[in-house]
């Protein structure tokens, strides 16, 4: 599901880092609908490596996370000036906790019933269409 969101918002590289499943997988290709060959993917075993990476092209690291610190989606406002590498955290271990004690920007979907959480494909759409409808 998130190679088709991403698609749809013509996100230009997908990270998938950690335990997460890689094309080809025929999950992947069930959901996808042939866009994991539209957008771009590439797998990290360790998120550390690929944050130096990023972080060296002046990309501005954003995690989706309910924490202390974070800013509420509805509250941040992309700039066109900025790239962004978005994380999301594993469906079932959330964000990496180490991840959570550095100096990144923490982005909270506002949720208002019993469960404070959503599937990461859920997460992914929200924050992507909020990126694309206030950056267009």
């Amino acid at each position: 599901s998130v190679f088709r969101i991403a698609d749809s918002f013509l996100i230009k590289k997908i990270y998938l880092c950690g335990i997460s499943g890689t094309p080809p997988h025929k999950h992947i290709y069930k959901t996808s609908l042939g866009s994991e060959k539209t957008v771009k993917w590439f797998y990290y075993k360790n998120i550390d490596i690929l944050l130096r990476k990023i972080k060296n092209k002046n990309y501005k690291v954003i995690i989706i996370e309910q924490v202390n610190k974070s800013v509420n989606l509805q509250n941040f406002l992309p700039s066109f000036n900025n790239k962004y590498c978005l994380i999301f955290g594993n469906e079932i271990f959330g964000i990496n906790k180490n991840l959570l004690s550095k100096k990144n920007i923490f982005l909270e979907i506002p949720q208002y019933g019993t469960k404070h959480s959503l599937n990461i494909s859920i997460s992914v759409g929200i924050v992507l269409w909020h990126f694309f409808n206030k950056l267009n």
